[in-house]
């Protein structure tokens, strides 16, 4: 995929959920201040952060799609994943006001009373909302393989699951158990921080470019190995820059090539692996003879 149809992608599942949010923001916040329900307004809270972290998002989407540059050789990708750690430290306050807004209510001298009718409706039309927007954001994220985009849908997605609480814990505190209603908002604080764990894990391993599915390095192999020449591929290294990746191996050939040979059969490695793998963009080849003691295969090997 070229970079100008990548951008373009991104910043329309962006926009989406920016403009979403924003409107399910004032909903919720509006109909739960009406309606009496906690919860719903604990929803107002995590909507909003919905906002602030689709920002970030786009700001770190902008800066990773900058081309690379004398400073930053290998572009500026990381942008993304470091701006999914970023959301994973809203998730973490979003899920600490919660948390003091039910221990005011529980435990504080707050009052429980049963919430309108009105806060089920708003959480199904947030449901709605939510499930329509997760769903297009992680297939334009998984798409264009932004972990920006990627970690924002997760967050989204702990909206489908909050709105469904919240419908129940109306529903029971109509029916004569108001205390529902905060257990409800405790649940959705319990959500909101397991998503923060599970987006910061998932970027975390991407700086710290963790190994990728054994698919990838299969297809890696293959790829070179395709090449006229190559025997064999070992030593292969990913080192991941946001949604692409850089790589290293090393492959081997006869003894008895020319350097102009070996040359081409670098380049030729290249190439058909860039085409070859969608998520490596740039590849570094070190040819060596086949059965060489100089060339001894790496403690990490891969293959």
């Amino acid at each position: 995929m070229d970079a100008q149809t990548r951008k373009k992608i991104g910043k329309k599942a962006v926009s989406v959920a920016i403009s979403g949010n924003i409107l399910l923001t004032v909903l919720n916040f509006v109909v739960g201040t009406l309606s009496g329900s906690v919860a719903l307004v604990a929803e107002a809270s995590h909507t909003l952060s919905d906002v602030l972290t689709s920002i970030i998002t786009s700001v770190g989407f902008r800066i990773g799609m900058m081309p690379p540059d004398t400073e930053h050789p290998y572009g500026h990708g990381r942008a993304e994943p470091l701006a999914g750690l970023v959301i994973v430290v809203f998730l973490c306050i979003v899920a600490f006001e919660i948390l003091s807004e039910v221990y005011r209510k529980l435990f504080a001298g707050g009052t429980l009373n049963p919430p309108d009718i009105t806060a089920a409706f708003m959480a199904l039309v947030g449901i709605g909302a939510n499930l329509a927007m997760t769903t297009y954001m992680m297939r334009a994220g998984k798409k264009i393989k932004s972990p920006a985009i990627v970690a924002d849908a997760q967050h989204q997605k702990v909206d489908i699951f909050s709105c469904s609480a919240i419908l129940i814990g109306v529903i029971g505190s109509r029916l004569g158990i108001p205390v529902l209603d905060p257990i409800v908002a405790i649940f959705i604080s319990l959500i909101v921080l397991k998503t923060a764990f599970d987006i910061g894990r998932e970027n975390v391993n991407n700086i710290m470019g963790t190994v990728p599915s054994h698919d990838v390095l299969v297809d890696i192999k293959r790829a070179a190995l395709s090449v006229e020449g190559v025997l064999g591929v070992h030593d292969v290294k990913i080192n991941y820059v946001g949604p692409y990746a850089s790589l290293d191996l090393h492959v081997e050939v006869t003894d008895d090539l020319t350097l102009k040979e070996a040359h081409k059969i670098a380049h030729d490695v290249e190439k058909k692996v860039i085409e070859g793998v969608e998520v490596v963009t740039m590849v570094n080849v070190h040819v060596c003879p086949k059965g060489d003691g100089f060339c001894v295969e790496s403690v990490n090997r891969r293959f």
